[in-house]
């Protein structure tokens, strides 16, 4: 039998916005190039969870450690004149 690998339940940011043709774009910060989008929201989610597994997938078990490790993650704005 296949030794089952030990598995970890990650609770990651993700970035939210609807575009101009009505789409829900969805972004992981922490991933680099994680990222897609949906009709709805529900659709978006979904498909954000998909890719996000596919992502860590790619990265080596000391990246999703350290990932993994994150203790606070916070999204602010800025204002600036153009």
């Amino acid at each position: 039998m296949a030794k089952k690998s030990k598995t970890t339940k990650l609770t990651l940011p993700i970035i939210v916005e609807k575009d101009e043709d009505g789409f829900y774009v969805v972004e992981c910060p922490l991933l680099k190039s994680c990222y897609t989008q949906g009709e709805t929201l529900d659709e978006a989610l979904k498909n954000i969870r998909e890719v996000i597994e596919m992502c860590l997938e790619e990265e080596s078990e000391d990246e999703v450690s350290d990932i993994a490790h994150i203790q606070e993650f916070s999204f602010h704005t800025v204002a600036v004149e153009v």
